[in-house]
């Protein structure tokens, strides 16, 4: 169970990866005081955890309702989350992620900004969005397995709000450099999993 836990954890932080997009919700809230911050900071983090609650608790049903199997939604979910990794280690997903959002809020009240650019798609994007999915088809259908994929994912998007807020503290010395670091490392790692994803998939099929 612990396991299942910090696989699921990784996948979920890997993905929102909040320390790397930190610069961008600085940028995205560049115009707001500091209090606003942390309660754009907050309300971000709240409105993706219900985004991604409803895709892990709708996510099987929606499979089902398409008539897609498994195996081929984590193979699909694989490939594409090798993608997300290539543009991470590329750093493009950083900067996309900053030059669609400096853009889309030119035009956005500053208190808006929680649900879009920030929630939608910062935190809760289409990568994200797959991942929990992905995760949650992948636990067998006890309780005990659910519950796990739950936890891990509450337990990712708390983590989100506290180090948003933490980057709101750090603003003055905080160095995009170092986010850059960790966002390329963390890539290898969303690397590895969409490929056992892809091969786990594999497996299935040919049983």
């Amino acid at each position: 169970m612990l396991e299942s836990f910090i696989t699921a954890f990784i996948v979920y932080f890997v993905v929102i990866d909040p320390i790397g997009n930190a610069p961008v919700f600085l940028a995205v809230t560049a115009a707001q005081p500091r209090r606003q911050k942390y309660r754009t900071a907050l309300e971000a983090t709240l409105f993706a955890a219900f985004i991604m609650l409803f895709f892990a608790l709708c996510g099987a049903w929606l499979l089902a309702y398409l008539n897609i199997s498994e195996p081929a939604f984590k193979i699909a979910g694989g490939i594409i989350l090798f993608l997300v990794s290539l543009d991470m280690l590329s750093a493009k997903r950083q900067t996309r992620k900053r030059d669609e959002s400096t853009s889309d809020t030119n035009d956005i009240e500053a208190e808006n900004v929680a649900i879009y650019p920030l929630a939608i798609p910062m935190l809760a994007g289409p990568a994200a969005i797959i991942s929990v999915i992905v995760v949650n088809a992948s636990f067998s259908d006890a309780l005990a397995s659910t519950l796990i994929g739950y936890t891990a994912l509450l337990a990712v998007m708390a983590s989100t709000g506290v180090i948003l807020c933490l980057t709101v503290i750090a603003e003055a010395w905080l160095n995009e450099k170092v986010t850059m670091v960790f966002s390329r490392i963390t890539a290898i790692v969303l690397a590895g999993l969409s490929v056992q994803y892809v091969l786990d998939g594999l497996m299935v099929l040919q049983r």
